[in-house]
């Protein structure tokens, strides 16, 4: 039996699996939160070191042969000749690029000719857009920046003691907006767009890669971005698709080929296995849920589920479009949430309660058929998020999204991902493991939810639905692109 390691740097913590290499079963674990500071915006690499440092103690490694880590997505490290930061690491939470964005899609000529160059359209979160502002409002420090790293990059970078070869992969490469996921290659031309001359790029590895071998003789895998490890750790496969509750909300599928959208509806990741993830994302999710119950003064969500599970599919006719701030998915950015169908009957607590669990549902399932309309097999939805465990929303859900529905229980699935891809490439170096397979792990406990006679019921819910939609905003939703 070998002993392996999963690492996951979120905004928040830093959290560690120590996973057996043949089952991934989890033998011990390790976690600490990131000091008040590096939850910010802009933030000192060192402090994921400190809190890594923290995970690890009590012997927590010992014994550990392979080390694999997930981080958050989206950051940007941008560091000088020697490899020092010329500024505090810009995180993905950080908004302030959001004119940067609008900037460079101009700059380039359009939403479709981005989409097309990278599979993307450049958003506030991207690494190419904080260049751009960088540029803008801090000149001084982007002239100086000679080479871009993300946040689990440094963190390999660090753990191998800074070599000269620094290493992205395939996922995190295709949210940086300079890397495609479908041709496989770096657009330097738009690093420069960005930030006005050419900075180094790191190394993109394979899935199954390693990216170096400490001096304690301890092997590091290429590591990637939470979404990806976290479906490494799922388990996902072909014909998974997972819906995302948060304030916001996306939907990701497991696809064979990167889907170029030159409308930008789909954002085209590569994932950690050799294979791609096109995803949709809404505006408004849990968001919905939440400003619904306020509005009906009940206290939380678990009481706006009970509350919604009194009426019965349709509201008695009430209809949400939960387009409270804009909407990605139909393009509204200036749209408005819209409550329809009132009537003296359908006035009622409940009522509201259920137009909003299956508006924010309804809402997903626009973004799942995106996906469907190009192609996307689906034939499992995992549902992923507090929210997923909502008794309205294992009810209503899978009717809605129209397919097998699967609620995992809570764990660290970015972290054992992680775990899993050290172990694939500890085998992969040893000659023991198919470089194109991850290994068979056990997968994910999980409740299974199946639609059953409730699909054409759930059907008629989301006619209604659409039938609002498009009298309301005209043309805006086509799945087909």
């Amino acid at each position: 039996m070998g002993i392996v390691a999963g690492l996951d740097s979120s905004s928040a913590f830093t959290h560690i699996v120590v996973c057996d290499t043949d089952t991934g079963a989890v033998l011990r674990q390790g976690f600490a939160a990131h000091p008040v500071e590096a939850r910010a915006t802009d933030v000192d690499p060192q402090a994921w070191l400190l809190s890594l440092g923290e995970a690890a103690t009590g012997g927590l490694l010992e014994g550990v042969e392979a080390i694999g880590v997930s981080a958050q997505q989206h950051g940007l490290v941008p560091l000088d000749q020697q490899g020092n930061p010329v500024r505090p690491a810009l995180l993905g939470n950080d908004r302030r690029a959001q004119a940067a964005a609008a900037d460079l899609v101009d700059g380039l000529g359009g939403r479709q000719t981005w989409a097309e160059a990278v599979g993307s359209v450049p958003q506030a979160a991207q690494p190419v857009s904080k260049l751009r502002w960088m540029a803008r409002t801090e000149p001084e420090a982007a002239q100086r920046v000679a080479s871009v790293l993300q946040p689990h990059d440094w963190l390999v970078w660090q753990l191998l003691g800074r070599p000269a070869r620094r290493t992205t992969d395939r996922g995190a490469a295709s949210g940086t907006g300079y890397w495609s996921a479908e041709t496989g290659a770096y657009r330097p031309d738009l690093v420069e767009l960005a930030l006005g001359h050419q900075a180094a790029l790191p190394e993109v590895l394979g899935p199954s890669d390693t990216a170096g071998t400490t001096p304690e003789g301890l092997l590091i895998s290429a590591g990637t971005g939470e979404t990806m490890a976290a479906a490494l750790g799922l388990g996902l496969g072909a014909g998974d698709a997972v819906v995302s509750l948060g304030a916001s909300g996306s939907v990701m599928a497991v696809h064979h080929q990167a889907l170029s959208d030159p409308t930008g509806t789909i954002t085209s990741f590569a994932d950690a296995t050799g294979q791609y993830m096109p995803v949709v994302h809404t505006s408004n999710a849990v968001r919905a849920l939440r400003g619904s119950a306020e509005m009906l003064g009940v206290e939380s969500l678990d009481d706006l589920s009970t509350l919604a599970l009194k009426s019965t599919p349709g509201a008695s006719g009430l209809v949400l479009l939960p387009y409270l701030e804009g909407e990605r998915t139909p393009r509204l950015p200036h749209a408005a949430g819209t409550l329809c169908g009132l009537r003296r009957e359908s006035m009622k607590p409940e009522h509201l309660a259920r137009a909003a669990f299956e508006g924010m549902l309804c809402s997903l399932a626009d973004a799942l058929d995106v996906l469907r309309g190009r192609g996307v097999e689906v034939r499992r939805v995992f549902l992923l998020g507090a929210a997923a465990a909502l008794h309205a929303v294992q009810t209503i859900a899978p009717a809605l999204l129209g397919t097998q529905v699967v609620v995992p229980q809570p764990a660290e699935y970015a972290a054992l991902g992680a775990a899993r891809q050290a172990a694939w490439a500890l085998g992969v170096s040893r000659g023991t493991a198919d470089p194109l397979t991850p290994p068979a792990w056990q997968g994910a406990a999980a409740q299974v939810l199946e639609p059953g006679a409730e699909l054409s019921v759930g059907q008629a819910v989301r006619q209604q639905y659409a039938a609002t939609r498009d009298q309301i905003h005209p043309g805006a939703f086509d799945p087909a692109g």
